[in-house]
Parts: structure tokens; sequence; C-alpha cells
């Protein structure tokens, strides 16, 4: 991990680094006494972390946040004399905030949260460039379809639809909750709502929600309610394009625009039209590896 240090004092650097340099697999890349001198430092260094004191004459610690909005942000970690600035430090999400004289072994649990953190961060970047490398190989398979002209839509290789004889063996397998038939994952869901029947494509769903013995399908500013459990329906649905990030949500893969983390450990799945969703600690290895396969 890539630390710098931030204080006014020369003493106080010195002890900070005297921690910090205690600590496995860090280096210290750099000391600033001023807030200023900070902001450069951080564009300069992109370190991972950031000891920061919090009162600095001319640009404070909240100063130096502010000035690196749009940039380069690394965690926080507050160290200063003095406590009425706790709360506003955990609301522009520090990773923690540690008093002077700083005691060793707070200072030390302090940095593990940063660890702990970071490595959160990291596996969020990694499943996210899963999740893009999963969007474009749909993308490229339903480029090679529509050029091939055959009507598959989106669909990848070994699951393109067909109208044949088995068209009524699908449909029949949609309507008892979506398995297909030959052993191919559901194209398509049946719906009965306000007295009518119709099918729903799988690849048109953007995000499927779990509510009892019921899920909703949402397609685009529509839902549509039907009856099942969404552990029985993720059984129908290709993991290549789908993935179940919570006990009461599935997600299109295709849909996905962003993830960022959590300070919880959880991180948010943001789709392409905003919609916002949570991606559990339970379900994010499972997620990373259903998709890096």
């Amino acid at each position: 991990m890539r630390v710098l240090i931030v204080d006014d004092e020369r003493l106080a650097r010195q002890r900070v680094r005297r921690l910090v340099q205690s600590e496995a697999d860090v280096e210290v890349v750099g000391e600033a006494e001023s807030g200023h001198e900070a902001v450069a430092l951080i564009r300069e260094l992109r370190p991972d972390l950031v000891c920061l004191d919090v009162q600095m004459p001319g640009l404070d610690g909240f100063g130096v946040l502010r000035e690196l909005d749009g940039g380069h942000v690394p965690m926080v970690l507050f160290v200063t004399a003095y406590d009425e600035h706790a709360q506003r430090a955990f609301d522009v999400h520090a990773v923690d905030y540690v008093l002077k004289p700083v005691d060793e072994d707070r200072f030390r649990a302090a940095f593990d949260k940063a660890r702990k953190q970071r490595a959160n961060a990291v596996a969020a970047v990694r499943l996210g460039e899963l999740l893009e490398t999963v969007r474009r190989l749909a993308g490229g398979s339903a480029a090679m379809a529509e050029a091939r002209g055959d009507g598959s839509g989106g669909a990848l290789p070994g699951e393109l639809a067909t109208e044949n004889a088995n068209a009524n063996a699908n449909a029949n397998a949609n309507a008892n909750g979506g398995g297909s038939a030959g052993g191919r994952f559901a194209s398509r869901i049946l719906v009965k709502q306000d007295g009518r029947m119709f099918f729903v494509k799988t690849a048109e769903i953007d995000w499927i929600e779990a509510d009892r013995n019921y899920v909703r399908l949402h397609v685009g500013k529509t839902a549509h309610t039907i009856r099942e459990r969404i552990g029985h329906l993720e059984e129908t649905l290709d993991p290549r394009l789908f993935a179940r990030i919570h006990r009461s949500t599935i997600v299109n893969l295709n849909r996905v625009r962003e993830m960022q983390q959590w300070f919880s450990g959880d991180y948010v799945v943001i789709l392409e039209d905003g919609t916002r969703l949570r991606l559990s600690r339970h379900y994010r290895d499972r997620v990373e590896k259903q998709v890096g396969v």
C-alpha cells in the first residue's frame, strides 16, 4: 500500500511515519506540510492512502478533499488533535479518525480498516472488469448473429432460439417457470396479467426482484409480476447473461454500467438506466467466479 503523510507539524509526521513503516507491505511515498502541497502530491503520486491532518493553515484537510473532486481520491485516514470534526470526517467516507497523541494500537486498528477497504476496492475493480468482458463477448455474439441474419438477436452460441418443432416445447417449459427444451436456457418467460397472457424475452429483462413467492421482471420502465420463486427462476436463466447479486436480486450483466464500493463491504451495481442495486458480500465471490469462467 502506498501512503502519503500530511501534517503541518514535523514531529507529528515523524510519529505517523514510524507507525506506518512498521506495517508490512507499505511504502511511504511522500510527506506534505500543507494542504496545497498535499493536493499537488496526491495528483502526482496517486497514493492508496493519505494520513491527513484536519487543521492546517491555508487549506485544511476537508479543503484538500474538495480540491480533489473529480480526480484521484485516495482513502483517507484523519489524524488530528481535535475530535469535533469526527462526524464530518465520516460524512466524507474517511476510513477512520485517530486523535493525537496517536496511540499505537488505535492507529494499527485504523490501518487494518484501510487494508480491508483497499482489498474490497481491488475486488470491485476486478469484478467490474470481468463484467465488462462479459458484455463485450455478448455484444460480439449479437453482432455475429445479426450479420448471419438468423434472427437470434443477442443470443450466445448454443442458445439460439428456434421456431420449428421445438417451439411448442419451449413455450410450455417457459410457461412452467422458464426451463427450455433440449437443455437450453429460457429465451422467454410467460406472464399472466390483467386477463391476458404474453411472453417476455429474457434478453430484454434488465433485472429481477424477489417478493416472497413472486418475482418482478423489470423491463425498461415496466415491471411484470409472476408467481415464481427467485431461486427456481435463477436455474432457468443463462449464467453467462444473468447473475444473482443478492438473495432478492438477479441482474442482466449486459445492463451493468459500473460498480461502486460501499464501506460496509458491499457494492452498488449501477445499470445503464441509473438503477442502483446492491451486490452483497455473500454473492460477490460467486459472481466473480461466474463471470470469470
